[in-house]
Parts: C-alpha cells; sequence; structure tokens
C-alpha cells in the first residue's frame, strides 16, 4: 500500500479529471471538483481502514459446540469453510418467533446472492439463521435466491455466543469474519457498529455500509430517508 506521503494531494488529482458534462455552469464544475478531492480522501481512508483490519492480531480460537443444518444436510463449523481459509458468517433475523423475516436482512441478503457466486470464489459465505432449514429455503426459494448458502443454528449456541440473539431472546442481525489457519479456526472480525455507535439523526450502521442500496441512495439529492425501510412486499 502507497504511504501518505508518496500519494499526489487529492485535490491535484481533482484537477486531472478534466471532465465536463452537457451544460454544466462554471459554480458546478467547481463544486464538483471539491467534491471529488473529498471523493479520494475518503477512498483513500477507506483502504487505510481495510488495511488496519487486516492488521488486526489474532482473534479468539473457535471451540464452541456449533451445530448447523444446510440444504444438504447437517455440517459442524468447519464444514462451513469447505475448501476455503477464510468464511463470512451473515446472522439472519429469521428466529422461529418470526412470522416473517427481517425487511432490511431479506434486502441485503437479496443484492449478496448476486454477488454469492463471485464472493465464494475467494471466500466462504454462510447465512445463519434458527429458524429449521426447511423454513428457510421455502423462504430462499420466494426470493428467487439461488446461491447464498442457508444454515439452521440447530441449537442456538452460534447464534447466542457471536451476537445474534438480544436479551430479550429475539434476533439481532451479526456479520463475522473467521479464519482456517493450519488447522486452527479463529475469529477474526466482526462488524461492531450498532446504537452506542451510532451519530445522531442516524441509524446505527456500519461503514463501509454492507448494503449497495444506501450508497446508491448515498449519490442522489433525496440521500437516505431516515424514515423509510424496504420492505417484504409492494403494493404494485
Amino acid at each position: 500500500m502507497s504511504t501518505a506521503s508518496s500519494l499526489v494531494p487529492a485535490d491535484e488529482l481533482a484537477k486531472r479529471n478534466g471532465s465536463h458534462f452537457p451544460n454544466e455552469s462554471v459554480e458546478y464544475r467547481r463544486a464538483r471538483d471539491a467534491l471529488l478531492a473529498e471523493e479520494i480522501e475518503l477512498r483513500r481512508h477507506i483502504e487505510r481502514v481495510a488495511e488496519q483490519r487486516r492488521r488486526l492480531p489474532p482473534g479468539g480460537e473457535v471451540t464452541g459446540d456449533y451445530r448447523f443444518v444446510g440444504e444438504a444436510g447437517s455440517v459442524d463449523f468447519a464444514g462451513l469453510f469447505g475448501d476455503k481459509a477464510t468464511l463470512v458468517i451473515y446472522s439472519f433475523m429469521f428466529g422461529p418467533q418470526r412470522e416473517r423475516p427481517c425487511p432490511m436482512c431479506t434486502s441485503l441478503l437479496g443484492a449478496w446472492d448476486g454477488e454469492a457466486r463471485d464472493i465464494t470464489q475467494r471466500i466462504a459465505l454462510a447465512v445463519v439463521a434458527r429458524s429449521p432449514i426447511e423454513r428457510l429455503v421455502a423462504f430462499k426459494e420466494e426470493r428467487g435466491w439461488r446461491a447464498l448458502k442457508l444454515y439452521s443454528d440447530v441449537n442456538g449456541v452460534y447464534s447466542r455466543d457471536f451476537g445474534a440473539i438480544n436479551d430479550d431472546g429475539g434476533d439481532d442481525p451479526a456479520f463475522h469474519v473467521f479464519t482456517r489457519r493450519d488447522g486452527t479456526i479463529r475469529h477474526f472480525y466482526a462488524s461492531e457498529m450498532g446504537f452506542a455507535t451510532a451519530d445522531p439523526g442516524q441509524d446505527p450502521r456500519g461503514a463501509p455500509d454492507l448494503m449497495p442500496m444506501w450508497t446508491i441512495f448515498d449519490m442522489t439529492p433525496e440521500g437516505r430517508d431516515p424514515h423509510w425501510y424496504p420492505k417484504l412486499d409492494y403494493a404494485r
């Protein structure tokens, strides 16, 4: 990774851009170039954070009694890795107490389903929920998901150990990364941004955002509507 001292200043890179679009004003181009410089700085900050994340020391060894059932049958924690050295697990808010799953989780996973075949070329990706596998598969078919691998957390131990069950026994979303190196499975990273770390007037969310939808909204004049959330179904 390039050091900060070796990088061309962001405002200089913005001046090199040279983009212009039909009928834009001088004021628009000046403001857009200033924004471009900030976007370059943001990209660099994202890279610095990613590098810092990769330098985390080894996390805790995974030793719990974790049992799952997937579409192909029972599997232990190591089995979720398949032939990969890194595993991402998303805890889907669709426990047995829910009549329907969380719409926000569903929106996220719908986007991931389109990328899952690409993602799993390099790492393993598993979606875990506490409902029986038959219920998960039925919803997967309802949504038209094809590539995501869904697993039922049979005894709920994984969900409890890794923050996917709240104090009231309900579901919480959770995003975790695990590694398998030299036969040892360890926790590597978790998204830890939530209500306690939220800024005023904003929903709790991580950074970078895992949901492509919000990133697209951020590019628009309307931005994110704090009062709008995705639904499982929309009136036609």
